[in-house]
């Protein structure tokens, strides 16, 4: 993604003003862009992350046990592999998972920023194959996918840096 017009100095100052509450703007586009860009590299690093390394192995965090063991207990029949929409966006899901979110305040670092999270877990970063989540719920989902061997499928047949996220 192109800095689409921001100076180095805005773009700092964007990405520092990423750390603050929301509240505290309207609808910035800088302060968009600046986290749309911050979203497409984390995506970008974790897709290549998974690409090259046996993501059964890998800790997305300190407390990866925890976040696995909820996510199970609270989820235990969420179809991770392809994930629905409306089992991250409805109402209903919504009331699920806020009290789950919750669970992981002050624990897991920006629980409730906005994450790009992949719905089918075979296929890379794409429009149609993204969803924005919570920082916790692309936690939980993607350590049961590791854990579960869902996400073996990317290591499997992609060369590292190949074909990470598509611009």
């Amino acid at each position: 993604m192109a800095m689409a017009g921001l100076g180095p100095g805005e773009a700092a100052a964007a990405a520092q003003a990423l750390s603050l509450p929301a509240e505290a703007f309207g609808n910035d586009p800088r302060i968009e862009l600046a986290w749309a860009m911050k979203a497409h590299q984390h995506a970008q690093v974790y897709f290549n992350l998974i690409s090259s390394v046996d993501p059964k192995f890998l800790n997305l965090t300190k407390i990866d046990d925890q976040i696995y063991g909820e996510f199970r207990k609270t989820f235990r029949d969420l179809k991770i592999d392809v994930l629905d929409p409306e089992e991250l966006k409805s109402e209903p899901a919504k009331e699920k998972w806020r009290p789950f979110c919750l669970l992981f305040e002050g624990l897991v670092e920006d629980f409730n920023y906005g994450t790009l999270l992949r719905l089918d877990c075979r296929r890379g970063y794409t429009e149609e194959n993204t969803i924005l989540a919570t920082r916790i719920q692309f936690f939980a989902i993607e350590i049961a996918r590791n854990r579960e061997g869902w996400n073996g499928a990317v290591y499997s047949r992609a060369p590292a840096g190949e074909g990470a996220v598509s611009a």
